[in-house]
């Protein structure tokens, strides 16, 4: 109990020391202060940048992508569940937020420098653009699609036969991604010229009688072929 008696003085007595100037204590003190005023500026400025009001302040964006935005299901619907910009652009997990920033840099460079800023140009750059936005939503699984549409709570059988075959077949063991089929849900597609669709009915399918709705079916209908070779031998 001595030995932690003196040490914990000696702690003391090294914090209160003073430096050049100030005592060691006064500086830890001060410098965790500054960190928790400047965690908290930056904090509330990253937020800030994370809203629908920031995203659509440039005119780019609101006489563009927004106004388009307004005459889909993700803004009005009978759920009155509403889809705003960084729900569908901006991921929610801290660290994926942050490199997204960090890549949205390029774009704050285009608006400093009016790589957009008329619609005339907006629309010659928009495939490009989409490009972007749909390379980087293959790449990570169409995260932000799924932040709101669980695979796990889709219930198949209240989708048609052919949305729930394709889920079934792609979307559930991972084969696809919901932009590879997604495109345009929230705003206007540019020219698709030369673009390959991702909702095409997949080569395997073409012919097929109608697909089942389930997994289940699907079981079913193998099981029934098999009784019938069963039968023919």
């Amino acid at each position: 109990m001595a030995r932690i008696k003196r040490l914990l003085l000696w702690v003391w007595k090294i914090l209160t020391t003073p430096a050049a100037t100030l005592s060691l204590a006064f500086l830890t003190l001060g410098g965790f202060v500054g960190g928790v005023i400047f965690w908290g500026a930056f904090n509330t400025a990253l937020e800030l940048t994370n809203t629908e009001e920031f995203c659509v302040s440039c005119h780019e964006m609101r006489a563009n992508v927004y106004e388009e935005l307004t005459r889909t299901v993700h803004f009005s619907n009978r759920s009155g569940v509403r889809a705003s910009c960084p729900d569908c652009h901006v991921p929610h997990e801290w660290t994926d937020k942050i490199a997204r920033k960090m890549q949205a840099s390029k774009e704050v460079w285009g608006k400093i420098f009016g790589t957009i800023n008329t619609r005339e140009k907006f629309l010659d750059h928009r495939l490009e653009l989409a490009k972007h936005e749909w390379a980087r939503l293959k790449a990570n699984d169409s995260l932000e699609c799924r932040n709101c549409h669980s695979s796990a709570a889709m219930d198949l059988s209240k989708q048609t036969q052919r949305a729930a075959e394709i889920h079934t077949r792609y979307l559930l063991p991972g084969r696809a991604t919901c932009i590879d089929c997604h495109k345009g849900i929230a705003h206007e597609l540019p020219n698709m010229q030369g673009v390959e669709p991702g909702w095409k009915l997949p080569p395997e399918l073409e012919g097929e009688t109608p697909p089942s709705a389930s997994a289940i079916d699907d079981l079913k209908r193998v099981m029934n072929k098999a009784h019938s070779a069963a039968l023919a031998n």
